[in-house]
């Protein structure tokens, strides 16, 4: 039966998708670029980055930047894919473990967060990887579902969480049934136990609900997740009645979840008053580090303590992540790890 590993199992590296000037971020390329390769850079100290560029000046420009932030030019691979935009968690490949073990990655649909956004070039992102042999020898399976990958969390021993309306969608997937994307998830990625949320959302985010901006497994037994406690707050409602959700949850063994709630940031707004999509449970895991998002807000230095104490044999790296919440996501979203055995 194949298995779908949880995000702290070893890792062969992580793929990022560059932005560029005919995406969102056109009017503050300079910025995120800096952040991208500071990034890469931080990422390349604890295993490899797979740098996604638009086309070959693309790649030598984003090659220089990465040198520039002092990363290790061996520590760098780089892909050669035309882009809509960047959400690599979304557009990139999702990985299992085969019946023997092997690495197999699956493309599943990606249509813009149901049509929201042009994504016809990211859909193609992970089929041209593979083709170029970025992958070495690992096998790449398409899927014909909508599925992307900020939506899924997994304990890594069958356990899926979702947010249902990400999945049970007619935007993404039109005519299909909680019950029949439950059977293809179990044949495609070895789940056997569906945890379904109905609540829980924040305030700027453009994807209905995806599970990394709300609810993380840490370990087996454990869930992080965005907790408000201030009534006043346009997200309170939400957030409390996933809580209520969570205390529901129950583990294989029939026991309660631990659950260690992550701070709310105050508010941060962008130019014209609007709230932006800031939280704590968009952190990323690779090889013995956890890379937790920052917003220069004063729940910060919570959020970071309460990751520590969730991961404490990994060093807790803070990203700034200001520019990525002004196009609606963070530190997770830009990210996608790979497991170990993919990259060649």
């Amino acid at each position: 039966m194949r298995r779908f590993p949880a995000e702290w199992e070893p890792q062969s590296g992580v793929m990022l998708t560059w932005p560029h000037e005919d995406t969102d971020w056109a009017d503050q390329l300079d910025r995120v670029e800096h952040l991208y390769a500071d990034l890469a850079a931080l990422i390349s100290r604890y295993e490899p980055v797979l740098n996604v560029c638009r086309d070959a000046e693309h790649a030598a420009t984003v090659r220089a930047r990465i040198a520039a932030a002092g990363a290790d030019p061996e520590s760098q691979r780089f892909g050669i894919a035309p882009s809509n935009d960047t959400w690599a968690r979304d557009h990139g490949p999702i990985g299992v473990r085969t019946d023997a073990g092997e690495p197999l990655l699956l493309d599943f649909r990606f249509n813009g967060w149901g049509g929201k956004f042009a994504a016809d070039r990211d859909d193609r992102i992970t089929g041209t990887l593979r083709g170029s042999g970025i992958f070495g020898e690992t096998a790449l399976e398409p899927v014909d579902l909508v599925l992307e990958g900020g939506a899924i969390e997994t304990d890594g021993r069958g356990t899926l969480l979702a947010v249902t309306r990400t999945l049970v969608d007619p935007r993404r997937n039109p005519d299909l049934t909680r019950d029949t994307i439950e059977r293809m998830l179990a044949e495609r990625l070895g789940v056997h136990r569906f945890l379904w949320l109905e609540h829980g959302g924040i305030s700027g985010d453009d994807t209905d609900g995806h599970i990394d901006t709300l609810v993380r497994f840490c370990a087996p037994d454990t869930l992080c997740y965005a907790r408000c406690t201030d009534p006043s707050d346009a997200d309170f409602a939400e957030l409390q009645a996933m809580e209520q959700e969570l205390r529901a949850l129950r583990d294989p063994h029939g026991n309660p979840y631990r659950l260690v709630p992550l701070p709310s940031p105050v508010p941060v707004l962008d130019s014209d008053g609007e709230r932006l999509p800031a939280g704590y449970a968009n952190f990323l895991l690779v090889n013995g580090a956890v890379l937790v998002p920052t917003y220069d807000n004063p729940a910060d230095a919570e959020a970071l303590d309460t990751l520590g104490r969730l991961f404490p044999d990994r060093a807790v790296l803070a990203v700034d992540c200001r520019p990525l919440i002004r196009q609606g996501g963070s530190l997770h979203c830009i990210s996608m790890q790979l497991m170990e055995g993919v990259l060649a």
